[in-house]
Parts: structure tokens; sequence; C-alpha cells
């Protein structure tokens, strides 16, 4: 791991005026840019401030080295992911199988991959500032909406929802893996989407006691 990394802590302090949420949020916006410019090893808190328009001082007030700066990006990116699939899982409450299964895979998959370059950069440095932990948060957050709305399918289900949960979960992890890892991931999406719902509706229709056939 490089030594940049190696003293990963939280931020120093949330913001709690909306002047502070801004510079926080432009911070973590710059972030962002400079690692896509630069990549991780080029990435430094003062670039990453002059980027953002504030001082070094400003951006030590909140972060207080460069693995605690990548580590926020990641967790509001991770965020911005949990927020949408939530408002989903919400939304589908009541619908069928297969609309609860087309939505979700959807909209994980477009948020996830929301900014190709981005969501690569972040995965580059995710296992420098245990990046599996903020992972492992939001998998359990996102697994209780997950159960909470497929318990309410038209369907009547025939095997258990937290199981069926977990298998959506590793197979939306698992094709996210391999956008995040292919040579072009933009001009893979489409297809890998289209066959996550396919995969994913036919996984469903079986929990419901129907054939995958």
């Amino acid at each position: 791991m490089p030594a940049a990394l190696e003293s990963v802590i939280e931020p120093r302090k949330l913001p709690i005026q909306a002047r502070s949420t801004a510079s926080v949020d432009a911070i973590l916006q710059a972030t962002l840019q400079v690692l896509v410019q630069v990549g991780k090893e080029r990435l430094t808190t003062t670039r990453v401030a002059a980027r953002a328009g504030v001082s070094v001082g400003t951006l030590y007030q909140y972060f207080p080295n460069k693995g605690s700066l990548l580590r926020a990006a990641l967790r509001q990116h991770m965020e911005e992911i949990a927020t949408a699939v939530e408002r989903v899982c919400e939304e589908q409450r009541g619908q069928s199988l297969e609309a609860m299964g087309t939505a979700l895979v959807s909209t994980f998959l477009k948020w996830k991959m929301k900014d190709g370059k981005e969501s690569v950069a972040l995965y580059s440095v995710s296992s420098d500032v245990d990046g599996a932990a903020v992972v492992q948060e939001m998998t359990i957050r996102l697994k209780r909406e997950i159960v909470a709305m497929l318990k309410t399918a038209r369907e009547p289900l025939t095997t258990d929802p937290d199981l069926m949960a977990e298998m959506l979960q590793g197979v939306m992890a698992g094709v996210s893996r391999k956008l995040l890892e292919a040579a072009n991931p933009a001009a893979e999406f489409e297809r890998m989407q289209r066959e996550l719902v396919v995969m994913t509706n036919a996984y469903l229709k079986v929990c419901a006691g129907g054939s995958a056939q």
C-alpha cells in the first residue's frame, strides 16, 4: 500500500453551515477530477485544494490526509448509489417481481456507472482506503430495502426474501465489477445491463414457483 494512504482516518469534522457544506462538496468533486486526470499516485492534497479553489488549510479542516480524502469521495459515491436504489425499492413496492427486478438492476448499474471514468478511478483506490468496509455498510443497508420490497411482490414467494436479496446483490456486484475492469466499460454497459435484467428476472420467476424456461 502506498505510504501516503497507510493511515486512513475519517474526516476531522462534518460541515454544519451551508458554506462549509459547499466547500466540502467542492473538495470531493475536485478529488474525483484530479484522480481521473493524474491517477492516485500523483494525487495530492495540494492539487485537490487548488482544483477546488480553497486553501490547503481549509481542506485540512475536514480531511487530514490523502487517504481520508479518497475514502470520503468513495463513500459519497456509494451514498449516491444507495440513495437511488432505496428510492426505486420504495417505488416498486407492490409491483410484480419482473418490474422489481428490472428497476432494481437497471437503477443500480445506472448509478454505479453514472460517470464511468470516475467509477473506475474510485475502484482503483478502493483497496487502499478500506473500501470493503464502506461497501459492506451499503450492502447491509440496501439488503433491508430489497427484502422489504420483495415481500410486497404480487406473486407469492417460494424462496426466502433474505436469500433472494443476497443473490441479487451478489450478481449485481459481480456484473458491476466486470464493467469496472473492462477495457471499455461504456461499450459494454448496455449489453451487460440487458443480460443482467434477463438473468435477474429468470431467477425471480423461479423464486415465485415458476419455471425459468
